[in-house]
């Protein structure tokens, strides 16, 4: 009897983080290498793709939430759909790394979990000229949340590709270690020959 071949992995990536500070153009870059100067924020966006992880084949769903998430409860359920975030802002706007708290705090509160992947990305290191944030103070924030941070240009392209890789690490390994855990029962599955 042949054997059933398996699915790749699927990894669900949530992109958080004020309007304004880049998330789109981050996703945009990592899916397709271009960057869009203008995009319309007014609605969430679904991508997948198929990647290679360290020498496995897997895919990445990246939900692109459009930072304006008036509905708490839309708000929660792509909360509640993720296995990982990357929680944008933008080095040039103090505001967008404050808001950033909001965001954690939020997803901590509807998953009940701190350890679920997380990575501060501050986003627009291009323009160099208009920093207001600096590396050692969004770095002292991911410290206190036990979370890497890492410094992006969607423009440049610097870190992109990184920033996505470093996530589905995390979320690969934390998958592992549930299954080897025993797991919860949602993240078990049968097969039947």
């Amino acid at each position: 009897m042949a054997k059933a071949k398996q699915a790749p992995p699927l990894h669900k990536i949530i992109m958080v983080g004020s309007g304004g500070v880049g998330k789109s153009a981050l996703t945009l870059q990592y899916m397709y290498g271009d960057f869009v100067e203008e995009y319309d924020p007014t609605k969430a966006d679904s991508y997948r793709k198929k990647v290679v992880l360290e020498g496995q084949e897997c895919q990445v769903d990246i939900l692109d939430t459009a930072g304006q998430e008036e509905y708490a409860a839309i708000r929660d359920n792509y909360y509640r759909s993720g296995e990982g975030f990357l929680c944008v802002f933008s080095v040039c706007e103090q505001e967008s790394l404050e808001h950033t708290q909001e965001f954690r705090d939020q997803i901590l509160r509807v998953l009940d979990d701190d350890t679920v992947p997380f990575i501060l990305v501050g986003n627009k290191v291009d323009l160099a000229h208009l920093r207001k944030v600096t590396a050692s103070e969004a770095s002292s924030m991911a410290q206190e949340w036990n979370c890497q941070y890492i410094e992006t240009s969607a423009k440049t392209r610097h870190n992109v590709e990184e920033v996505y890789t470093a996530l589905m690490r995390q979320i690969r390994d934390r998958k592992l270690k549930q299954n080897n855990a025993g797991g919860d029962e949602k993240d078990s599955c049968c097969i039947i020959l």
